[in-house]
């Protein structure tokens, strides 16, 4: 079975809005290690919209919010992947237009060409692109690994929830150092 690691939405803003703290993004550096190591694809997913935001509807209420604050916009400093996860030359960058990281990009044709069928999630909000990702990718028949605590989300009790009682039924969640142990010890 083939495996990749996506790291999403590690972006300057979503860290700073998340108030994401320098453990967080030392567990996600920690997960980014262990795959290399294991000579596991990183793929990283960002959202990025254009300018003048043509692919928010308004009944998208999330996007809708995002576009009234000039948020996320496609080559603006604050959609960077945070330079403390940042890829490496040669890594793929996916760019999603909605919560998934499957909508609106080509995420799956890379996994596919990749011969890639299971999956490693972690990334920021647990409630928005970590859920809607993994909901999409058990529909796609995709094995799933969430890393919990490479997960964070603005509401904690929300994390907590979707952590221990909503994606135990479509995935396998463990820790960062439990999942790097496993992976880099054979």
């Amino acid at each position: 079975m083939s495996s990749a690691l996506l790291v999403m939405d590690v972006q300057r803003d979503i860290v700073d809005v998340a108030r994401a703290d320098a453990d967080y993004l030392a567990r996600v550096r920690t997960a980014i290690d262990a795959a290399r190591a294991a000579d596991i694809p990183v793929i990283y997913v960002v959202i990025a919209l254009r300018p003048g935001f043509p692919e928010v509807g308004t009944r998208n209420k999330a996007l809708t919010a995002i576009a009234r604050a000039g948020a996320y916009v496609a080559g603006a400093p604050g959609t960077e992947i945070h330079p403390q996860v940042a890829p490496l030359p040669g890594d793929v960058v996916i760019t999603k237009r909605r919560a998934s990281a499957f909508s609106g990009s080509d995420l799956d044709v890379v996994l596919r060409a990749r011969g890639i069928t299971s999956l490693v999630l972690t990334g920021i909000a647990t409630s928005a692109v970590v859920l809607s990702t993994l909901c999409q990718a058990n529909d796609l028949d995709f094995d799933l690994t969430v890393l919990a605590d490479a997960c964070l989300d603005l509401d904690p009790e929300v994390h907590r929830v979707l952590v221990e009682r909503l994606f135990p039924q479509w995935a396998e969640v463990l820790n960062t150092e439990e999942w790097a142990e496993a992976v880099t010890s054979g």
